[in-house]
């Protein structure tokens, strides 16, 4: 038996989203987002299922604090639905959202739990999506304004913020393949939408320094770890390409403040261009304090011409898989952020999101023995005890996520949650894999 310990000032947590629980959404003075629209269109998500109530977080937060607390951890990630503040995206602030979000970080903070707040988390307010959305640059604007309400509402009480959640979503899953809000399916919107957004978070990191706010900012990007099935040139050339659409694409612009070279090349041949304006690059590239990744999964591929964008086929090797159909493969956190620090040097890392969808049953004694789950958990903190022993630079883990809850295009079939939601009742369960992790915390480590 080997006992891991982690260093004290790491920091555990867990996270959720704004649209995945709160629910009332036509609440307080609260507009739209394109999320409001693309569930009520039929067809669009699992049994048109939508936000509506959700986990009624809004009216449940002090329950869902009381969760965090006795779990332990010391931090929480929540993201503030924009059109809560500003229902038209610009113009008056809506005192009752900014009313709703002191509540939660008060309560937080009274709990002893510091609040980490995404900014956005892809609930745009639909007023806006109806202007042209991110494809319009005076979303920049808006979204800009949005911050600096925020940071000066909250300076001195949220003391870490993220800009942006997963941006390759915003742009690509949403705009390109088409699954999320709203929609689309056109490659050079995708990649305006995807400029766009990194340019506002650029936007935002300046307007936070500007202004003087205490406390550090960073954006998460969603990597996922890709590798080539064999070492056949074309093989290598394959996966580098569908591993640099969800990780350099991104984290190029974030750090060195160009986009990768042969990425940029790879898609003038299927017709787009970024929609590069001067001073661009400068703003996307300012100095963040942390890098917050979102990690899931990895997977192996091969060349395979006419494969999807990058004639690249994914090659199962035999992977456990979870009921999202994701392959469970925990040493990719390793490499994924091994390579985020020998690529990107030494900006403190924190995981913002990571956890595992299964079929989870509640036993008549309102119990969830996700076994699956919590294996998933301990070969994951696993690997983040190696990066730390290996001098990555990883300052905090954040689990997904503290509730079942909305699970986007999947409507509530899908279930994250350490804690059990019924959707019925709105009961809360906490389930084997929530003891599992306050265990850990509580002993900041585990045998193994």
């Amino acid at each position: 038996m080997a006992n891991i310990q982690f260093p004290q000032d790491f920091v555990w947590g867990t996270a959720t989203a704004s649209y995945q629980i709160e629910g009332a959404y036509q609440e307080d003075g609260r507009g739209l987002s394109i999320w409001d629209t693309f569930s009520h269109t039929p067809g669009k998500v699992f049994n048109d299922d939508n936000g509506d109530v959700a986990c009624d977080s809004y009216h449940r937060y002090e329950e869902d604090v009381a969760l965090l607390k006795k779990l332990g951890v010391k931090a929480y990630r929540f993201s503030i639905a924009w059109p809560r503040i500003f229902p038209q995206g610009t113009g008056d602030v809506n005192e009752k959202g900014l009313e709703y979000y002191r509540k939660v970080v008060d309560a937080l903070l009274a709990a002893g739990i510091e609040p980490c707040a995404t900014l956005y988390h892809w609930d745009l307010p639909q007023a806006l999506q109806d202007k042209g959305g991110w494809d319009n640059r005076e979303t920049i604007d808006a979204f800009v304004n949005y911050a600096e309400v925020m940071f000066k509402a909250f300076d001195g009480k949220i003391k870490q913020w993220i800009t942006f959640n997963e941006t390759w979503c915003v742009s690509f899953l949403s705009n390109y393949i088409g699954a999320h809000a709203p929609g689309n399916r056109d490659l050079q919107l995708a990649i305006n939408v995807a400029h766009h957004c990194m340019v506002a978070h650029g936007e935002a990191v300046k307007k936070f320094r500007e202004l003087g706010i205490s406390g550090e900012i960073g954006t998460t990007h969603n990597l996922y770890w890709f590798e080539p099935y064999t070492t056949s040139p074309e093989d290598i050339e394959a996966a580098r390409r569908n591993r640099a659409f969800n990780n350099e694409w991104f984290m190029d612009p974030t750090f060195k403040g160009s986009y990768p070279q042969f990425m940029v090349d790879w898609f003038k041949t299927k017709g787009a261009t970024v929609p590069i304006l001067p001073g661009d690059m400068e703003t996307i590239a300012q100095k963040i304090d942390f890098i917050g990744v979102n990690y899931y999964s990895g997977g192996f591929g091969r060349y395979k011409e006419g494969e999807g964008l990058f004639d690249c086929e994914e090659v199962q090797i035999g992977f456990d898989k979870t009921y999202m159909d994701w392959n469970v493969y925990a040493d990719g956190l390793y490499k994924v952020l091994s390579w985020v620090h020998e690529e990107y040097g030494d900006t403190p890392i924190y995981i913002t999101e990571n956890g595992a969808c299964y079929e989870d049953e509640l036993t008549a004694d309102n119990r969830v023995h996700d076994v699956q789950r919590t294996d998933y958990y301990r070969k994951h903190f696993i690997q983040c005890h190696r990066l730390i022993g290996s001098g990555v630079p990883l300052k905090g883990y954040f689990a997904w996520s503290l509730l079942d809850n909305f699970e986007w295009a999947e409507g509530y079939r899908k279930r994250f949650g350490i804690v059990y939601t019924n959707y019925e009742t709105l009961e809360r369960h906490p389930k084997i894999s929530y003891y599992f992790i306050q265990d850990v915390i509580g002993k900041n480590g585990f045998e193994v």
